[in-house]
């Protein structure tokens, strides 16, 4: 190995056990080791210089923006609220449509101020039921979660693969064409959390000592805090009404392949403002730049893996661990590595790392790679069987006093269960 390769590879394994660890901000960790290998020489500036203004960047800090007026508008909130009085006579059912409508929300906009919003109702309106709110925080959050994972723009994890596979001279995806997979894996994943998930839930004792040890744990308390993400604004029709047509325009414009995904959400930003929708100072306020900055400082790790030739020799050793099984295996495989390293990193982090390797892997194999970049789109984000694994499970963790053991218990045989979906799915909509 040279010196390129080794510094890749101790920066990789330095900023992978400060994520685990949890005691320093990820943002901060990720960027401190793009700083260094930029340093190191390891990457180019120019390189530096791509990842920071790449079009999966430019589209997630537009797509924020727009989802942030929507948010600042009121109508988010409202929509939860009438949602919510409408299904609260149907009992138990109703606040399980409320989840589910909340799930598809989240294919659109970003899913933590829609459990930041819907949590405490799904709360209050359980508890009128005399019902344990335990037995539908948690699934609010996973549905979320599912939800994000059906279009293109639901999840930042999904732009990021798209981008990266864009970079390694694949095709970009349109924004519904994984949404039949996401579809069925959310279907099969509901039906779990509404049959079994939810009565395991109900059956937990209340836990609010472990619950708050496990919180110290993750190196971020005021993680949970929903005051930081979001609040209930009041209505203005004008505001929601002009906020929704562009991002129903947005949508639209990049759906029908009109233009990329990143233009049509950077016009539909700058549009706000033009429009005196929002200020230029709420704009600015809705970027959130620990997210970019955490993409962009993940995307130099993973490039640097890539240019100094890690990824190949990695990959090469997987290749021949697997090429006597077939794709089927390879898919299989990739899953359970995408979903095992989710509960431990970022999705970024994992989407970054493990992008590069799919695309090597099925070219290797002598099949398409879509379905094998798709398996990392959907267990990247599949984080169900830690508290800290994704941003909603924390808000929920809190907001229910469960325990670390609820996660595990009803987030294991959803990762088990969405797993066997996705491998039996993905291949069926996209064959190799």
């Amino acid at each position: 190995m040279g010196f390129n390769q080794i510094a890749a590879l101790v920066v990789l394994v330095a900023v992978v056990g400060v994520l685990i660890h949890g005691k320093v901000r990820s943002d901060v960790a990720a960027l401190s080791a793009a700083a260094t290998l930029l340093l190191l020489g390891v990457v180019r500036p120019v390189e530096v210089q791509g990842a920071f203004a790449s079009p999966a960047i430019i589209a997630l800090a537009c797509l924020f923006v727009i989802a942030y007026a929507i948010e600042l508008s009121g109508l988010l909130g409202l929509l939860i609220e009438q949602a919510t009085r409408l299904c609260a006579r149907l009992g138990a059912l109703g606040v399980w449509l409320v989840i589910v409508l909340c799930g598809g929300a989240s294919a659109f906009l970003n899913n933590t101020p829609i459990v930041v919003l819907a949590a405490p109702v799904v709360k209050d309106v359980a508890t009128s039921l005399n019902l344990s709110p335990k037995r539908f925080l948690i699934p609010l959050s996973y549905v979320t979660i599912m939800g994000g994972a059906c279009t293109l723009i639901g999840t930042s994890t999904n732009l990021l693969v798209n981008d990266m596979a864009r970079a390694a001279g694949q095709p970009v995806f349109g924004i519904f064409e994984i949404t039949p997979v996401g579809l069925v894996i959310a279907a099969v994943g509901g039906l779990y959390l509404f049959l079994v998930g939810g009565r395991l839930l109900a059956r937990a004792d209340d836990g609010p000592a472990a619950s708050q040890a496990t919180v110290e744990q993750t190196g971020d308390g005021t993680m949970g805090d929903a005051e930081l993400f979001a609040v209930d604004r009041p209505f203005d029709l004008k505001r929601a009404t002009a906020s929704l047509a562009i991002f129903v325009a947005v949508v639209a414009a990049a759906a029908l392949s009109i233009v990329p995904i990143a233009a049509a959400a950077f016009a539909g930003a700058v549009a706000l403002v033009l429009f005196r929708v929002i200020k230029p100072e709420e704009a600015y306020a809705g970027l959130r730049p620990e997210v970019l900055l955490l993409i962009a400082g993940m995307v130099v790790v993973g490039l640097s893996i890539e240019v100094t030739g890690l990824a190949a020799s990695g990959t090469a050793l997987l290749i021949e661990f697997i090429r006597p099984f077939g794709p089927w295996t390879a898919l299989a495989v990739l899953y359970g590595v995408t979903l095992f390293a989710t509960e431990f990193l970022s999705n970024a982090a994992v989407a970054v790392l493990i992008t590069p390797v799919a695309v090597a892997l099925a070219e290797s194999l002598g099949v398409d790679p879509r379905p094998f970049l798709i398996a990392v789109m959907l267990a990247a984000s599949a984080a169900f069987a830690t508290p800290f694994g994704y941003q909603t499970n924390v808000l929920v963790f809190n907001l229910g006093k469960y325990s670390y053991m609820d996660f595990v218990r009803v987030g294991v045989p959803l990762n088990v269960i969405t797993w066997i979906a996705g491998v039996i799915v993905i291949p069926i909509f996209f064959p190799f």
